[in-house]
């Protein structure tokens, strides 16, 4: 490696390491949202499997709090530190396909400056570990191509099996990896290798906990994430939030030269048709499907993750290897000089707005409803509520609120979802004693009342007000309920929907 060639790799991993610092530095103010909040309750209760998703959110969660305890910055700074290792993996893959120090210095850098990974790595959940297992497997894909060595088929499927644990959307890779084969001559003597399907059986191996996890629990996941592939209304409204929604999440600049990237591999055929292929294939198996699910529902921007390490490689040999008329040269100049400094700019302000609610005047926005702002004060309120009310036990009537006191409010304290019980599943039951007199209701105000509590409770009365705030704006008011004399069990125990 040259002189040149040596200082990029260096301020490459520095600005990498900086950037890292940055979100660890965002971690430790930022209050934790529903869904971490929820996912670091199943951390306390390891399994291998989840009502809602694969178990890794909850090992990477625990992972944390075994470093920095069971604090926000706990929850998180094992998924921002996972940055580093997919870092490696892209500028990796990056260099393979497309060699080059330029190509594969400027994928770690443009994967790092994109919300999806800035934020996704930040704010803990499935796609988090997705979004690195999905660097390795494209990782591990190149190394196959440029050795040709059998047992690199075995990293695969370890690298398959790891997104698998992360998220269900992962076994698109297995048709993705299927037609590269077979789309690409030189490639096709591997069905008639031992060596991928041993790939596929690491896959399966590592996966096989939430397979027996599901069997034991009547299925419930699997019919829950995949019942959502029937097409019963046909909505095609939602498409025009795909592109819209990951111009966003990739950063404008970056989402051009990811296009860019992409119109080349295809039809310009730039780079070597195996290197193309590959590419192309993961990124657009997974595309596919979402665009034919967003014809009767929405497609949450985050579930892209996994196309991200291809897209971002598109992206970097748009901006160094492939070969531009001057008009679309300066395009890509110009959206290479300035993607970093427009993806930490996003960044800052979304967390700035986030805590604060400054940039939009502290009006409502995105944030306001996911991110705990207001948590902390909120759950002191609560328990001088529950402490002088004498309540043992504390019921809310959906995770995200149940997640948010669990977490906030002091340790020990008997929180419990009343209803959706399958969600909490893997927890131990709690102790009949702590239901058995006064409790208390946390839950939004509603116009109707709780219906429910009221033929479940001899008595129930409103004890208080209380209001969660980011600045001078009310984002919720809680309405605080005693609730005495059970007429019969507390807990909600019928069957979820999808099994019924």
């Amino acid at each position: 490696m040259g002189g040149a060639d040596a200082r990029i790799v260096r301020n490459t991993a520095l600005v990498i390491v900086a950037l890292v610092g940055l979100r660890l530095v965002a971690a430790a103010f930022t209050p934790i949202t529903f869904d971490e909040a929820y996912y670091w309750m199943w951390s306390k209760n390891l399994a291998g499997g989840y009502y809602d998703h694969p178990p890794m959110v909850a090992y990477v969660i625990r992972a944390g709090t075994m470093i920095a305890g069971d604090t926000e910055f706990g929850v998180r700074v094992f998924s921002i530190l996972l940055a580093l290792p997919m870092s490696y993996a892209i500028y990796r893959s990056a260099a393979i396909l497309f060699g080059g120090v330029r190509v594969a210095a400027t994928s770690a850098i443009l994967l790092n400056v994109t919300m999806m990974a800035s934020i996704g790595t930040l704010i803990v959940t499935p796609d988090a570990p997705l979004l690195v297992a999905s660097s390795f497997v494209l990782f591990f894909l190149a190394k196959v191509l440029e050795t040709g060595r059998g047992a690199w088929w075995l990293a695969v499927g370890a690298a398959v099996g790891a997104a698998l644990l992360s998220k269900y959307t992962a076994m698109f890779f297995g048709a993705a990896i299927l037609i590269w084969l077979a789309s690409v001559l030189k490639l096709r003597h591997w069905f008639l290798s031992p060596w991928p399907y041993l790939g596929g059986l690491v896959a399966f191996a590592l996966f096989s906990p939430v397979i027996l996890w599901n069997a034991d629990h009547q299925w419930v996941s699997f019919v829950k994430q995949l019942g959502r592939a029937k097409i019963e209304d046909f909505r095609p409204v939602f498409i025009a939030e795909l592109i819209p929604t990951q111009i966003a999440f990739a950063t404008p600049l970056v989402f051009i030269l990811g296009a860019m990237g992409l119109h080349a591999l295809t039809w310009r055929r730039a780079g070597a048709l195996a290197s193309r292929v590959l590419i192309e294939t993961l990124f657009w198996t997974i595309v596919v499907y979402f665009v034919w699910h967003s014809l009767h529902a929405r497609v949450e921007a985050n579930w892209f993750a996994p196309v991200y390490p291809p897209f971002i490689v598109a992206a970097a040999a748009a901006a160094n290897f492939v070969q531009w008329q001057p008009r679309a040269r300066r395009l890509a100049d110009f959206c290479l000089r300035w993607a970093a400094p427009v993806g930490i700019v996003m960044f800052a302000a979304l967390i700035v707005q986030a805590n604060t609610g400054w940039l939009s005047g502290y009006r409502r926005d995105a944030t306001v409803r996911s991110v705990g702002v207001g948590w902390r004060e909120l759950a002191a309120e609560i328990e001088a509520v529950r402490a002088r009310s004498g309540a043992t036990c504390v019921l809310a009537q959906d995770y995200g609120t149940t997640g948010w006191l669990a977490f906030y409010l002091p340790r020990g304290t008997c929180v419990l979802q009343q209803n959706q019980r399958i969600r909490w599943v893997n927890m131990p039951e709690p102790d009949p004693m702590l239901l058995a007199g006064k409790l208390i209701s946390v839950d939004e105000l509603r116009p109707d009342g709780h219906p429910a509590l009221d033929e479940l409770f001899a008595k129930v009365t409103q004890i208080a007000q209380l209001q969660r705030k980011r600045g001078p704006l009310v984002v919720e008011t809680y309405g605080i309920d005693l609730l005495e004399g059970a007429k019969g069990d507390v807990l909600d125990r019928s069957p979820p929907p999808e099994v019924r």
